[in-house]
């Protein structure tokens, strides 16, 4: 099956489980044929079908509730309990039951891909070892949250630069166009859930982001509130990709408020699963982290390793896996990320110039 048939198999049951916003998904398209970068992170349901072919060996290792869709933009920030800012993984709408393995060498493969669009700037070996050094000394040591307070002010940097002052984003949230027709009832009850008074009026509009989920309904709800604005995203949730690859053997649960639950993390309590939709507070400190503020950055080792470490504090959810994930961790060779990571790259990049290809013509 070439990527062409896969997106269409793909989108066909997307269309089983959701409403779909044909104008996302077009451009969704067009994204993906603009660059190997945006390809690379729309099409996970791709990469868990030639996961196995291209890295059979790292499918035959403990397998334990993980991220899925890992890489280097799915890190952001948010406000717990207390108000802290904490940082971490952003978003788990492919979460699911993979190989320990798949979430490291992603992770490794955006490093690389991010690279060679000159969004970073270190080797993929160095990157590959940050990643794998972070995640060995968490697994061995145990979890700790991320929390940006009196420890990582270097990353408290990144989460606070310029791309997220307030301004630009109340402004940026201000083009998204308000939403028409026929609006879910149940998306309605989840956004007025969370918001922070019953009964306040709000502007309901559409969003468009990601490019995974793009073709989801994304509704956000903004509201003046008491000197300042707010607001609230409902997001269309679904099983992972890897329900529609493997649909005999795979559960058809979805798993979001499960790793949430389960993981080392200070959770954000603005985010909820209600129903079939992920609602979450959005602001500029509660958001997703995005290249251009990690391009200006000049530790990418240091944060790459910190991207490590916070994928074990996800994995250590599954604690009974952590000694056979060692094990496992110890006998392999050196550089067996690096090759992965290449190895997947390569073979989503020859699908990526099929795909531009075929938009082009």
């Amino acid at each position: 099956m070439n990527i062409v048939k896969a997106t269409n198999k793909y989108e066909e049951w997307l269309r089983q489980h959701i409403r779909i916003v044909e104008p996302d998904l077009q451009f969704k398209h067009e994204q993906m044929a603009a660059a190997l970068f945006p390809f690379f992170r729309a099409t996970f349901y791709r990469w868990v079908q030639v996961w196995p072919e291209v890295c059979p060996d790292l499918d035959r290792v403990p397998h334990l509730l993980s991220i899925g869709d890992l890489h280097v933009e799915n890190f952001g920030t948010w406000r717990d309990i207390d108000g802290r800012l904490v940082w971490g993984v952003n978003d788990f709408d492919e979460a699911c039951v993979y190989p320990y393995t798949m979430d490291l060498v992603r992770l490794a493969a955006s490093a690389l891909l991010a690279a060679r669009a000159e969004h970073l700037t270190m080797k993929p070996k160095d990157a590959a070892e940050a990643i794998h050094e972070g995640y060995e000394n968490v697994m061995n040591e145990g979890g700790l949250p991320f929390v940006l307070e009196e420890s990582h002010a270097w990353l408290r940097a990144i989460a606070e630069s310029k791309l997220r002052d307030p301004v630009a984003f109340w402004k940026k949230m201000d083009t998204n166009p308000t939403a028409k027709g026929e609006i879910p009832e149940s998306a309605r009850e989840a956004l007025e859930h969370m918001l922070p008074e019953s009964g306040l009026r709000y502007r309901l509009a559409r969003r468009r982001a990601g490019l995974g989920s793009l073709g989801r309904t994304r509704l956000v709800a903004i509201a003046d509130f008491k000197g300042g604005r707010v607001a609230r995203e409902a997001k269309a949730l679904l099983p992972s990709a890897l329900q529609c690859a493997n649909p005999n053997r795979v559960p058809s649960e979805i798993l979001y408020g499960a790793i949430l639950r389960r993981s080392v993390r200070c959770p954000d309590p603005y985010v909820q699963m209600r129903g079939h939709w992920i609602v979450r507070r959005l602001s500029p400190h509660c958001s997703r982290i995005e290249l251009d503020a990690l391009a200006s950055n000049r530790g990418e080792c240091r944060l790459l390793e910190a991207m490590g470490r916070e994928t074990a504090n996800i994995h250590l959810g599954t604690e009974e896996k952590r000694k056979a994930i060692l094990k496992d961790l110890r006998g392999r060779k050196k550089n067996w990320l690096t090759a992965a990571a290449q190895a997947m790259a390569e073979a989503m990049e020859k699908d990526w110039r099929v795909w531009k290809e075929r938009w082009q013509s």
